[in-house]
């Protein structure tokens, strides 16, 4: 019989879940990274024990996979993982944004749409800084949990969480381009424009379009939306 953990052993592997975790989301270990439990013990700080419980958590949260004898391997950036992925935000976000545009539109919509103006305003004014750019990133993501959130639904947010992290590691694999700024900045201002003038079908069209073009510029689809045969 598995002797139970002790309540400070779980604070402890909570802990060392949240560190791993963190590590992954800001690109410390990267995605398709092999790395083994020593040296996350070392990179976390935390004891043996309660990393490979972490480690067992990430890989039922599909972010990790644990080779037997070889190591953890991190989520890899294949085209099948990352359109998964990305499809999985989509479903959550069109579903979002038809609720709210049915809604009467709130204040953190009006501070939504400020922060992406700000950050397109400044991306339009020439050379787009490292700070910039992680600006936008926050941004970006801030919308996307936004629509998830008015699912109001706690299971769809847990999941969408989980999903988040998927992402942003897999996302560690690419280098950020500065151009992709505009263009996003401008969808997402696109599809707020629709929710709030209470238009729910255009909000979602605008919410797949945004799908598609995230898509194609991964290279994952082709100019007309299909998938392409090899990840690339």
């Amino acid at each position: 019989m598995r002797t139970p953990i002790r309540s400070s052993d779980q604070s402890l592997a909570e802990q060392a879940f949240e560190a791993f975790r963190e590590l992954l989301a800001c690109g410390q270990i990267r995605s398709g990274q092999m790395i083994s439990i020593s040296e996350l013990v070392e990179a976390t700080g935390l004891p043996l024990a309660p990393v490979r419980e972490a480690v067992k958590r990430a890989a039922a949260a599909g972010l990790v996979s644990i080779l037997p004898k070889r190591g953890v391997l991190v989520l890899e950036a294949t085209a099948a993982a990352l359109h998964a992925g990305f499809h999985l935000r989509y479903l959550f976000d069109q579903e979002g944004a038809r609720l709210l545009a049915q809604q009467a539109p709130d204040r953190e919509l009006a501070h939504l749409r400020q922060e992406h103006e700000l950050v397109l305003e400044q991306a339009s004014e020439g050379a787009i800084s490292a700070e910039l750019q992680l600006k936008a990133m926050e941004v970006d993501w801030s919308l996307h949990a936004w629509l998830t959130g008015a699912l109001n639904n706690p299971v769809a947010l847990a999941v969408y969480e989980e999903n988040r992290y998927r992402l942003s590691v897999m996302q560690h694999s690419r280098r950020p381009l500065p151009e992709r700024i505009i263009p996003a900045m401008t969808e997402h201002l696109q599809i707020i424009d629709h929710i709030q003038a209470g238009a729910p079908e255009l909000a979602v069209q605008a919410v797949r379009s945004h799908l598609q073009k995230t898509l194609r510029w991964w290279g994952i689809v082709d100019n007309d939306g299909q998938l392409f045969k090899t990840g690339r």
